[in-house]
Order: C-alpha cells, then sequence, then structure tokens
C-alpha cells in the first residue's frame, strides 16, 4: 500500500488529555510538557496501586529494560505516552495479545484506574513506568527496540510562548527515532489544528522519519475513541492524525518478501 492511500493499518491504542511528558532542549536543561497536580484518587485506585504495582510497575531505573524478561517473550513492544485513565489502553491490548504495551505516565489516578483494567481483564501485555519519559527513555529504553510510539491528545499549550512546552517537537523527535526499529513508526493525535501543524513540520523535519500519507492521516480503524475525543467531536473540534514511519524503505521491503504483520 503506498502513502496516501486508504488507512494505514498498523494495529494499535488511547485516552485522556495527555499530561505526561519532559521537552529535551539542546542546551543541558528540561522544560516540562506538563503541570503535575494532585489529583484526587478513590479509594479503588489507590487498592489497585497499593496491590498491583509490584506486579504490572517497572521501577525507574538507569539501566536498560529486557523486554523478553519483563514479558516473558519477544513479542514487539509499543510505548504510549500518558495514556490517562487508560481504558483505551487497556481495550487495545485486550484486542492485541500478541503485542506488548509500555504506558508511561506520571498521573497517579490514571495509573491506578489502568491496574484495575489490567486486572479486571486479567492482562499480561502491559506495563507502566510512573516517571517522566525524558528519563524513561534515555536510561530504560535500548536503541532500536520499539515498534510504535502513541501520542494522543497531548497538551497543545495554546499560548505561543508556551509552545516551547510542547512534546512534540525537535529535538524530542530525534529521540523518539533512535528508539524506534526499522519500520516502526510515530502516531500521534490531537483536536489542535494549530499543534497539529506544527507537529507535521517537526516530524518532516526529523531525519529518517517519513509521513506514511501526504499530510494528515485518516483515522486509524484499530484506535478506539475516547470520552475526550467524543466530547471534542460533540464541540465541532476536527480531530486530525499523524503517522510517521521510520526508514519507510525497511517498512515496505521486509527481508526475503516476508509481509509486514
Amino acid at each position: 500500500m503506498g502513502a496516501g492511500h486508504g488507512v494505514f493499518n498498523f494495529g494499535p491504542h488511547k485516552n485522556g488529555r495527555h499530561k505526561v511528558i519532559t521537552v529535551m532542549c539542546e542546551k543541558q536543561f528540561s522544560i516540562k510538557s506538563y503541570v503535575l497536580r494532585n489529583g484526587r484518587i478513590t479509594k479503588a485506585q489507590q487498592r489497585s496501586l497499593d496491590t498491583l504495582s509490584g506486579t504490572y510497575c517497572i521501577p525507574f531505573n538507569d539501566g536498560p529494560v529486557d523486554f523478553g524478561l519483563v514479558f516473558n517473550n519477544s513479542n514487539p513492544v509499543t510505548i504510549e505516552i500518558g495514556f490517562g485513565m487508560g481504558s483505551a489502553t487497556a481495550e487495545i491490548a485486550s484486542a492485541n495479545p500478541q503485542k506488548n504495551y509500555i504506558g508511561i505516565e506520571v498521573f497517579r489516578a490514571g495509573i491506578g484506574r489502568l491496574l484495575m483494567e489490567i486486572d479486571k481483564r486479567h492482562l499480561t501485555n502491559i506495563r507502566i513506568v510512573e516517571y517522566d519519559v525524558t528519563a524513561v527513555l534515555k536510561k530504560m529504553i535500548p536503541d532500536g527496540s520499539i515498534a510504535a510510539f502513541h501520542i494522543f491528545f497531548p497538551d497543545p499549550w495554546h499560548k505561543k510562548r508556551q509552545n516551547k512546552r510542547r512534546l512534540v517537537r525537535l529535538p524530542f523527535t530525534d529521540v523518539l527515532v533512535s528508539k524506534l526499529r526499522d519500520g516502526g513508526y510515530v502516531y500521534m493525535v490531537s483536536d489542535n489544528e494549530d499543534y497539529c501543524n506544527f507537529a507535521l513540520a517537526e516530524l518532516t523535519s526529523t531525519r529518517t522519519l517519513h509521513n506514511a500519507y501526504e499530510k494528515f492521516a485518516p483515522r486509524q480503524d484499530w484506535r478506539p475513541p475516547t470520552k475526550f475525543e467524543k466530547k471534542a467531536l460533540a464541540s465541532a473540534k476536527d480531530v486530525k492524525e499523524l503517522l510517521f514511519v521510520k526508514n519507510w524503505k525497511a517498512f515496505y521491503e521486509p527481508a526475503n518478501g516476508d509481509d509486514e504483520e
């Protein structure tokens, strides 16, 4: 299938407005792309945090994660940056047991809620890292190891002076590319037109990334609509999607002529 034709059916994610990231700058400092607030945690969420974190959460550390050891298989790994309350995350993981998912989030109520869903659905292919994504990618994720990054409804930081806080921008996109395997992709969804155009330019300028479509992607059928997305559509907002692939030729010409899944 060529770029710009039909639906680019990669296979999963999402929900909730993204609140988790740090954008790396050329100078030796970081600018937060989220505001960490002390939201209310229900008793059920806290109980899940207390009883399930040891099983499904990966503690932050300075060494690379051994995905084979974590998941007990060699299935491809997708990282979702900022999964909100995690309902769509769990739904996609449930529908795709042949794929592994790591959610990076700092919103504790959302982590607790996703842990509840993991337990309820008996999911074995999700793990959570509760930490800032820049440090996680730098310290814990081996280069060339990730099949996909999903970034759904990141904070748009509307004011011009706040644009530097946006997640999807250079040089952070270079970091994403370094962690992707050939044929891996970055998939972003937003209802903010200015941010979408901004991200389109940044991703287009990122070396080895190639747009799977001429401009914006059609809606991917495998991504379940979220409560936030439904609200945006009800308000007549246009939801746009971006899908960029690392080393396009590697994706469309698999080794030995085998078809890509």
